[in-house]
């Protein structure tokens, strides 16, 4: 049997990022659709943000109470590897999305189950689990959202080896005594962080240090507490092989000789673009490619115009700006009023900062990676600012020489860095490495995001005795600005 029915704007993907546009949309004054062929709430909710932090979570705080005396005294027993497995389910709701879906009734959101595929300019074929087909057809436009999956990439054996993605790490329902973990990025290191905390014998490979995209402080200070946790590093060798030995065990050959044996294997080497089999390349896009978007998030063709009048849509992950769930919501606030705006033959800006843009993806960008220590950063590093031909200063201070360190942790080690550009007297790069200093990143991504004169920052008081006094520190380094 198949339906059809119109809509202003139909969404495909209904994560976090195709909720937020929806909303915006809806909030807008259009009437509008999303299509899920998965749970409503996407990855974030059930396979990544939300279950990995609740994995890291308990065992962060058992171990920032051991670095507390009077705490750590009080501290007698092990980690409960199966409570801390229970909250993550709790966290996930199990895995249902009622509550999502109970949202998106709220919100004045149809939602149609199934499989979407682009037939037509503005037309979206929904295919359900049961066979039904159900046409939408969007009056101004269709926004794709259907975020990345992880990479699985060529090695021989890899792939038939069934490896553990990222969605079976912070999904599994026992904890294995050994674990591989391949790829020194963000998802690497946060899962062989909370792993290595379970007791989990832990073997982290990647081609190079950790963490490359961060200051290169940030890996190393991550690379010595994996360590101090129990977790082997092998680091600046290429994995070439991989094969199931012993009852299921997995085999993994590197390129110094060395081989590794472990009962899991996870794969996090990087993302690609859920795109695939949607339709696109009717509109001259490559299917299972990044998408190329302006900052109202429409789609460009490769001559670099809006696809076929501008009606199509990518926000998120799908578009590889920036791949994290805060940005991606940001973008479809973004991409929601414009399409509203639009609706209503408003006129769109795409000048920086506008309402219907999305700015920040280019200059400021935060990131918390959950290690411990925590690493967050926003805007350039020192290499990037320099290589953007900026003339740039950077400053560095100690974090556990504030006294608001000493007051979280008696032996608390942490760094700071600031990336001044000379020429505007502002700041365009932050890092902090350490404990809790996640809650430092917005005062961070204010100053990035503000452009705010180094001469103003001054007057902006840390409360005392805070981990936040690293600002003052950071500012009495560099020296006042003269008026």
């Amino acid at each position: 049997m198949t339906t059809s029915t119109e809509y202003d704007v139909i969404v495909i993907g209904a994560g976090a990022v195709g909720e937020n546009v929806a909303d915006r949309a809806a909030q807008g004054g259009l009437r509008t659709v999303i299509v899920e062929s998965e749970l409503v709430g996407g990855e974030c909710s059930y396979w990544a943000c939300m279950p990995s932090k609740a994995l890291l979570r308990s065992a962060a705080v058992l171990r920032a109470a051991e670095r507390v005396g009077g705490a750590r005294e009080a501290v007698t027993g092990p980690l409960d590897v199966e409570a801390v497995l229970r909250r993550r389910d709790y966290m996930t709701s199990d895995w249902k999305d009622d509550g999502q879906v109970k949202w998106l009734e709220g919100a004045g959101i149809d939602l149609v189950r199934g499989f979407g595929v682009i037939t037509a300019p503005r037309e979206v074929t929904v295919t359900a689990e049961d066979g039904t087909v159900t046409v939408l057809t969007a009056k101004h436009a269709v926004a794709v959202s259907t975020g990345s999956a992880s990479l699985l990439p060529d090695i021989p054996g890899l792939r038939e080896s069934e490896p553990w993605t990222s969605r079976d790490a912070t999904s599994a329902k026992r904890v294995p005594v050994s674990l591989a973990v391949l790829g020194g990025g963000t998802v690497g290191t946060e899962m062989a962080t909370a792993y290595a905390g379970f007791g989990t014998e832990v073997h982290l490979i990647a081609r190079s240090g950790l963490l490359g995209s961060d200051e290169p402080f940030a890996g190393e200070m991550v690379a010595a507490s994996l360590r101090e946790l129990g977790a082997t590093l092998h680091l600046d060798v290429s994995t070439i092989a991989v094969e199931r030995v012993d009852g299921g065990r997995y085999r993994t050959t590197l390129s110094d000789g060395t081989t590794v044996e472990t009962d899991e294997l996870l794969v996090a080497t990087g993302r690609v673009p859920r795109t695939a089999g949607i339709g696109l390349d009717a509109f001259g896009l490559e299917e299972g490619a990044w998408l190329q978007v302006d900052d109202s998030m429409r789609v460009l063709g490769a001559d670099g115009e809006p696809v076929d009048g501008g009606w199509l849509y990518g926000v998120g992950d799908v578009n590889h700006r920036a791949l994290l769930t805060h940005q991606g919501k940001y973008q479809a606030r973004a991409a929601g009023d414009a399409i509203a705006a639009r609706a209503k033959g408003r006129d769109v800006s795409l000048a920086p900062w506008g309402a219907f843009v999305a700015t920040a993806d280019h200059r400021a960008v935060p990131q918390v990676t959950f290690t411990d220590p925590e690493v967050a950063s926003v805007g350039l590093t020192a290499a990037a600012a320099e290589k953007a031909g900026h003339r740039i200063r950077v400053v560095d201070y100690p974090i556990g020489s504030v006294a608001g360190a000493y007051v979280v942790a008696d032996d608390y080690e942490g760094h700071a860095r600031m990336v001044v550009d000379e020429d505007r007297g502002v700041v365009i790069g932050a890092t902090f490495v350490g404990q809790d200093v996640g809650e430092l990143l917005h005062s961070a991504t204010i100053a990035v995001v503000g452009e705010v004169p180094l001469n103003r920052l001054w007057h902006a008081v840390p409360s005392y005795p805070t981990i936040s006094e690293v600002w003052l520190r950071l500012l009495e380094a560099y020296g006042r600005p003269e008026e």
